[in-house]
């Protein structure tokens, strides 16, 4: 019975997701989800690449987190429209949730939305949210051995952002450990060094982003997300 319950819960969220999917192709949007553990830089990470990218394009950013809105405060600092999505004490958003999102932000308007996930580096990664592309990133903090420990996070990601370069040299972490896991874990997916300090790889994430957006997200034989 409870099996039962479980898969009811799994089936009501892909629906939504591909309800959601389908809203935002209608409305010429590219969704990008930012996924990764607290602290890992995720904010941070928007308060860098929106500005290099609202020249060109109309931006949304959807925040998740279970209490306090200080990270959406952050986003519209940037004259971005944010919407803060509450989770209550649950570790990661849901579809529904972002479909509630969605209502409250000016679909007509917009060529791009960041989903912020709940900082969590293993449940946000098993729920499709109707997004286009998923972001991973990794703090230098968080040491060079997650990806070994937490693969499903990076599994499916189009991209693994690598964050607070800066303190390579006062952290016990090695990039090779990095470089050799993920090349056999994801190799299709590109790694960028970033660092908030130094501006390091924002130029090249943004150029990334500025592609996949006028590609429409779209990769070959993107099954995963977009599946029945």
């Amino acid at each position: 019975m409870k099996i039962e319950v479980v898969q009811k819960v799994l089936k009501h969220n892909e629906q939504a997701a591909r309800d959601n999917r389908t809203r935002l192709d209608a409305a010429g949007i590219c969704c990008v989800n930012i996924l990764g553990g607290a602290g890992c830089g995720k904010t941070s990470l928007l308060e860098a690449l929106v500005p290099r990218l609202r020249e060109r394009f109309r931006i949304a950013v959807l925040e998740g987190d279970l209490e306090t809105t200080r990270d959406a405060e952050r986003i519209a600092a940037l004259n971005t429209p944010v919407v803060q999505l509450l989770t209550g004490g649950g570790c990661h958003l849901n579809a529904t949730q972002v479909q509630e999102g969605l209502n409250r932000l000016p679909l007509g308007e917009l060529d791009l939305i960041f989903i912020e996930n709940v900082g969590n580096p293993i449940c946000p990664a098993g729920f499709d949210l109707g997004e286009h592309l998923r972001l991973a990133v990794l703090s230098v903090a968080e040491g060079h051995d997650k990806l070994a420990k937490y693969p499903p996070l990076f599994r499916d990601a189009d991209a693994v952002v690598l964050s607070k370069c800066d303190l390579l040299e006062l952290a016990d972490f090695d990039p090779g450990v990095l470089e050799q896991d993920l090349g056999r874990l994801n190799p299709r997916a590109p790694l960028f060094r970033t660092s908030v300090r130094s501006g390091e790889g924002f130029a090249e994430l943004a150029g990334w982003v500025t592609q996949r957006v006028g590609c429409g997200g779209e990769r070959p034989a993107d099954s995963r997300r977009r599946r029945g």
